[in-house]
């Protein structure tokens, strides 16, 4: 039973920071990622789609993401929904392909990424806390189990909680040194 409750918790946390990697690739750090774009939805025949859905999405240079949709005219709507996206990125659009050239990171746009970095590696950490506080209580309910073996499960709980932390910083780190480059 304990083996059990901490295989759960390793699989909660190994899925917390596959989360926290998907919101870590959807910040903007000066150079162009399609990954900025997965959180945008374009109303289309009445509904919101995924702008990968409805375009065709490619990287041509470091700085710069071309958007070539399928049907031409919802280039307006795809235009309204990445201006409404909070990217901070003006589309340029010519008819045929909407263009989003990646400005350069200024000083204080840098700072301004690092502080939601922080935020999201802050949550992150707490989903982690959270996952090892609920593993703690379903250990310590569990019938029939020596102390020592409680014990041991604590530790491991806690050995595994520290790694997953440890794993979130150094992403953290890694994501900051990629803001900070200029």
């Amino acid at each position: 039973m304990l083996d059990e409750i901490i295989e759960d918790a390793q699989a909660s946390m190994d899925k917390a920071h596959e989360a926290f990697g998907r919101e870590l690739s959807k910040l903007r750090t000066g150079r162009a990622n399609l990954q900025m774009l997965d959180g945008i939805r374009v109303e289309y025949y009445g509904s919101l789609t995924p702008l990968n859905q409805v375009a065709a999405l490619s990287v041509p240079d470091p700085r710069l993401i071309t958007i070539k949709p399928w049907d031409r005219t919802i280039l307006t709507a795809i235009e309204k929904a990445l201006v409404g996206s909070n990217l901070g990125i003006t589309p340029n659009n010519d008819g045929e392909l909407i263009r989003l050239p990646i400005p350069p990171l200024t000083g204080e746009r840098r700072q301004d990424l690092v502080k939601q970095l922080k935020r999201l590696t802050e949550d992150a950490r707490i989903a982690v806390r959270n996952i090892r506080r609920d593993a703690n209580a379903l250990s310590k309910d569990v019938e029939g189990v020596s102390e020592d073996d409680q014990h041991r499960a604590l530790k491991e709980i806690q050995d595994m909680t520290d790694r997953a932390i440890k794993a979130l910083e150094a992403e953290a780190d890694r994501r900051e040194a990629e803001i900070m480059e200029v």
